[in-house]
Parts: structure tokens; C-alpha cells; sequence
């Protein structure tokens, strides 16, 4: 079956996927579904069957028996289902029942091994299956997981960005790092990417923002966790919203597109790429003034026996840097993260100088 994710058409609405953390009992999974399905909003459904948790002794799930409560709610709502799947056992109970919509977990993604056993079960099977990113920032593992399953003969492969684990980071439960799948968008431009605001920001109040800016930057949808009594959810509470609070959510978004056919747009976009592209030339021939001078610097360090690390100096470029950057509107982050980089490059310069 094709799944309306990947026959999508430009003017086409963004994608939404929602249900519960949890499916918890029949009653509390066909009520959610139902009331969701009323909104008009959501094109898939979705619940957690089998929930790995980081310590025994949670809730890991209703597990099988939650299936047909599922298939059931497909069934009233004429609405596809979607269910994550871990292991081999959990493709086959969900291949039985007639899931729709397969998606493999950030804590899977991690694992080779398992993501391969997935893929191999479904050697043969056309189902949609929608990868998520794994815990911690690792882009060719997330990469790895979509090969192996394209490798098994599935076409209809997409992605699912949920954030990553980050220490000391209090603005969000997993931190969205949007870079991460922007560069997995350029590298696979053909396979719908949907964003998890429900496991990025752990708690209702930002849901919104984060919705507002994957929309922003052109991802194709969002999967958000609803539930008829979120206070009393049995598994990520404080993340979900009524089916109710959803539809206002999505109604509040701003949809935009991709391109425009309007002429004036594109001629105005097309002039300022070209002084964009223009500036980027300026920047590359600048920093590669800087690592010829960086070089010259490393002669002097060899022939005196001096250390190319030099922390003070360092202190003083950076510090310099953010004061300057803050003047022009550029932010903390980005000052160090770009000098970062250029600090780096330059070592690697001094160092070639060094051991030649």
C-alpha cells in the first residue's frame, strides 16, 4: 500500500501523526482515536504498544494485546495506523494485525544489530517505515538504519527527527540540534522527514514552536502524542495534549511552502542568493588568507620548539570574537561554534608545519 506520506503533492496539507504515549486500555485507545479523527487533522493514528524504558520497573507497555484496539480504532476512524517496532517479534505480531505505518525507535536506531533483524523481516514487504533518530548525535547511524532498510527492498522509507540527548540542557527534553536533520534532508532530499515535538520538548508549553519551526523549514509534518486524560497518562504525561488541544495547535500553525510561482518572489529571492553566494566567496578567500598566516605562525613555533596550543591566546581570539559577533547580531553559540571550527583548522595547519 502507498502510503499518503510518500505521494505527497506540493500544495498538500503537512502530514500529521498522533495518539497516545501509550496504549493503556481498549477504552482510553478507541476514544482518543475517535476524538482525534474528529478534529479533521490528523492523516495517521498512533499508539505504543511495547515501550523500552531506561530503568525496570515502568510501565514497558501493554504489548501485543493492544493491537487489535488499534486495528479497531483504524477501523471506526478509516484512519491508518502507526506502531514503533524494536525487534524482530514486534514486526511479525504487527504484520499480523495489518499495521499500516511501521517506525523504528531513537534507542533502536542506535543498534545495527536490531535494526538489521527488523530489516530482514521485512525483506519482500512493502509497509512504510518511518525511522527516528537515535539518542545521541550520531547522523551516520541514523544514516545507516535508512540503507539497511532500503537495502532490504523497502521504498517507502522516511525519517523522524525527535531530538538528541544533551547534557545539561534544560530548555528541552531532547535537544532539537536542527542541523542534524537538515543535513539528513540534503543527503536524502526524496524521503519525508516529520518532526516529534512530543520527545523534543517533554512538556505541552512549547509544543507549539517547535511544530512552527520543522514547518518552517520545510519538513513535512509532525507526529504529536495526544491523550483523552494527559494528567494521568501512564507513560510521558507531561508531553501530551486532548485530542481538543491538538486541533487548536495545528489550526494555529502557519503552512508554508516550499517555492512560489510568483515572479517577483523568485526574482527578489534569486538577487539576494547571489549577493549571499557573493559574501561566502569573500569568507572562503579571507579564511584561506588566515590559515597562510597561521602557517607562517607554526614556522616560528618549530623553529623556536613552541607548543602550538596556546590557551591564553585562544581566551583572547574567543572572547574578542563575541564581543564583535554580539555587535552585528550574531549569537554566543554561533561565535563559538564558528571558531571554533576555524581554531581547529588552523591547529591542523600548524601541526602539518610542525611534522614537516
Amino acid at each position: 500500500m502507498q502510503s499518503a506520506l510518500f505521494n505527497r503533492q506540493p500544495d498538500d496539507k503537512p502530514y500529521l501523526i498522533s495518539g497516545p504515549c501509550s496504549a493503556e486500555t481498549e477504552e482510553q485507545v478507541l476514544e482518543t482515536c475517535q476524538r482525534l479523527a474528529a478534529t479533521g487533522k490528523v492523516q495517521a493514528l498512533r499508539a505504543g504498544i511495547w515501550k523500552p524504558r531506561t530503568k525496570p520497573g515502568g510501565f514497558e507497555g501493554i504489548g501485543t494485546k493492544g493491537l487489535p484496539w488499534l486495528k479497531k480504532a483504524g477501523e471506526l476512524t478509516g484512519l491508518p495506523i502507526a506502531v514503533e517496532v524494536a525487534t524482530a517479534k514486534h514486526v511479525e505480531d504487527c504484520l499480523a494485525f495489518g499495521v499500516d505505518i511501521l517506525w523504528v525507535g531513537a534507542r533502536t536506531t542506535g543498534n545495527p544489530f536490531s535494526v538489521q533483524e527488523i530489516a530482514n523481516v521485512l525483506r519482500g514487504v512493502q509497509v512504510p517505515v518511518l525511522v527516528k533518530n537515535p539518542i545521541h548525535p550520531e547522523l551516520e547511524l541514523w544514516a545507516g538504519a535508512v540503507e539497511r532498510l532500503q537495502k532490504a527492498g523497502l521504498s517507502q522509507v522516511g525519517l523522524i527527527h525527535r531530538g538528541f540527548s544533551s547534557y545539561g540542557n534544560t530548555d528541552f527534553r531532547n535537544a532539537p540540534m536542527w542541523h542534524l536533520p537538515i543535513e539528513m534532508k540534503r543527503r536524502h532530499p526524496d524521503l519525508p522527514l516529520l518532526c516529534d515535538p512530543s520527545h523534543i520538548c517533554g512538556r505541552r508549553d512549547t509544543l507549539a514552536a517547535v511544530a512552527q519551526q520543522a514547518l518552517n523549514l520545510g519538513f513535512d509534518g509532525n507526529m504529536i502524542e495526544s491523550h483523552i486524560d494527559p494528567d494521568n497518562a501512564w507513560s510521558d504525561a507531561k508531553q501530551q495534549i486532548t485530542p481538543e488541544v491538538l486541533r487548536d495547535l495545528i489550526r494555529d500553525l502557519v503552512w508554508r511552502h516550499e517555492t512560489t510561482n510568483q515572479r517577483e518572489f523568485l526574482t527578489a529571492l534569486s538577487s539576494l542568493r547571489e549577493q549571499i553566494n557573493q559574501l561566502d566567496a569573500e569568507i572562503i578567500q579571507l579564511l584561506g588568507r588566515r590559515m597562510a598566516v597561521a602557517e607562517k605562525i607554526g614556522v616560528y613555533k618549530k623553529e623556536n620548539d613552541i607548543t602550538i596550543l596556546q590557551t591564553g591566546r585562544w581566551n583572547e581570539v574567543l572572547e574578542r570574537a563575541q564581543r564583535q559577533g554580539s555587535s552585528v547580531g550574531l549569537t554566543p553559540e554561533f561565535i563559538e561554534q564558528y571558531f571554533a571550527a576555524v581554531h581547529l583548522e588552523s591547529i591542523n595547519h600548524q601541526n602539518k608545519v610542525m611534522e614537516g
